[in-house]
């Protein structure tokens, strides 16, 4: 496949490990009504990353690895928007001043940039120190596929998943499972899918073990069938949605573990290959 990688703009944008926070009673509630105290999103997360199990752990929509984000809302909008899946990351101050990472998801809300360091280097970080992203991959079009929209993905990290083109004139992309529509849930009618993510629903347990919800890790491709984020994220029948899991589980009604998008179309132009090691942890050396 040829693509437009080497028209793609790199640019600076930077954000601050953010620290976790805690609002109004501090409760979240779950789809029982029960109230439980978990941990969440921000901060240094010292013991899951990309590859680990993203379904089974105490905690509530946690990101793994560090959170990032700047705190004058235009700049954040900047690191949102245009930080990309594989982008490499830098920490700029501070004890770890030099080490590098990568980006491994999109957080809406919370507006949050997530990032992968090793754990060597997750002992030298702290709150507030400074991390400068070098955003590359938005604009990515692959060349005779231009109603397969691109979004969110490093042009070397989209290059090592392993995507190829079938007899159909189709797209195969691996995943390591197919998602229906109506488990869909927090997120929908976002007017954009180039920032942020949107979560499975997971109240319903013989739906997460009959499509393999329940084994989800983070840093997962998946499929998400008859949905539409070319221009905010829709129910479309036909249309297919590829995307990355970029937080964890969530005991609230609604959510779930959340997708980052990176391909979209409204025709059949993309279909998945199930794949069981289709996690970006295996695309950029993670062990």
């Amino acid at each position: 496949m040829k693509t437009n990688k080497e028209k793609l703009v790199m640019q600076s944008v930077h954000g601050k490990i953010h620290s976790p926070i805690m609002k109004g009673n501090y409760y979240r509630i779950d789809s029982l009504g029960k109230g439980l105290i978990l941990p969440a999103t921000g901060g240094i997360t010292y013991n899951y990353q990309i590859g680990d199990p993203c379904m089974d752990l105490v905690g509530d929509h946690v990101e793994p690895g560090v959170s990032i984000r700047n705190e004058i809302k235009e700049e954040n909008n900047a690191l949102m928007v245009l930080s990309c899946i594989g982008n490499e990351a830098i920490v700029t101050s501070g004890e770890a001043k030099g080490a590098k990472g990568f980006v491994t998801g999109k957080h809406g809300g919370i507006e949050h940039v997530m990032v992968y360091f090793t754990k060597e280097v997750l002992e030298r970080l702290t709150i507030d120190d400074k991390i400068l992203i070098k955003a590359w991959g938005q604009g990515l079009a692959i060349e005779g596929y231009e109603d397969v929209v691109c979004m969110n993905i490093d042009p070397n990290l989209f290059e090592k998943i392993g995507i190829h083109e079938n007899e159909k004139g189709q797209l195969e992309v691996p995943v390591v499972a197919e998602i229906p529509a109506y488990l869909m849930g927090s997120g929908i009618g976002a007017s954009t899918a180039f920032s942020g993510d949107y979560d499975i629903m997971t109240g319903d347990e013989k739906a997460n073990k009959e499509f393999g919800i329940d084994k989800l890790r983070f840093g997962d491709l998946v499929l998400l069938k008859d949905f539409d984020n070319t221009y905010g994220r829709q129910y479309l029948e036909g249309a297919v949605t590829i995307g990355v899991v970029v937080h964890s589980n969530s005991i609230i009604s609604g959510h779930g573990p959340g997708i980052t998008t990176i391909l979209s179309c409204k025709t059949n132009k993309l279909i998945g290959k199930i794949a069981v090691d289709a996690n970006i942890a295996n695309y950029l050396g993670v062990k």
